[in-house]
């Protein structure tokens, strides 16, 4: 069965979303395709272990330049390429510059349990903290990873804000500072 792996972008403080809904800290670097790194490694196994990116709406608004982004080499086009598919129920299309337009769907607690049931890669759910929260109370979330930056906000959104149970998976620490922490959901 295909897992739905979440991902977020996270301060050491919890913080997945500035007060004003900002990412300044978020210190990621641009994929380079002409040199190997430990970061940019981990992010292709994650893109290459995927086929179907899963985002709220306006996360899918926030995200749409991705379509024309020049600097992010092989990890930009393999992300283009992904399947979309945007949690909304105000929006009735979902396009994505010259690449396959996002499916969208109103009930995407339904649309995730179809997508585990069919043969494929696993399903990715980019950002969008509030189907995700949604996404964990169904039980349909196995996985999370979060990309930890090496900066604290003191106020924003926080990514957890209830109790869970997790178990680690792994823990790596690059040289931009990020550490990676993959945990199994446990439900």
């Amino acid at each position: 069965m295909r897992k739905l792996i979440a991902q977020q972008w996270v301060t050491l403080d919890n913080i997945v979303a500035e007060e004003d809904g900002g990412l300044s800290f978020v210190s990621g670097e641009p994929f380079d395709d002409s040199r190997s790194t430990p970061f940019r490694d981990s992010s292709m196994e994650l893109i290459n272990s995927v086929d179907t990116m899963i985002l709220g709406a306006t996360t899918y608004k926030q995200s749409t330049g991705w379509a024309t982004a020049t600097d992010q080499g092989e990890y930009g086009r393999k992300l283009n390429e992904l399947t979309k598919v945007v949690a909304s129920t105000t929006l009735d299309e979902a396009p994505w510059g010259d690449f396959s337009a996002g499916t969208v769907t109103p009930d995407p607690a339904s649309t995730i349990r179809e997508l585990k049931q069919q043969d494929g890669k696993h399903l990715w759910l980019w950002g969008s903290l509030t189907l995700m929260q949604s996404l964990f109370d169904e039980g349909l979330i196995d996985e999370v990873r979060m990309l930890v930056c090496p900066s604290t906000r003191g106020a924003g959104r926080r990514f957890f804000q209830d109790r869970r149970d997790l178990a680690l998976i792994e823990a790596s620490g690059f040289d931009n500072g990020v550490v990676l922490l993959r945990y199994e959901v446990k439900n």
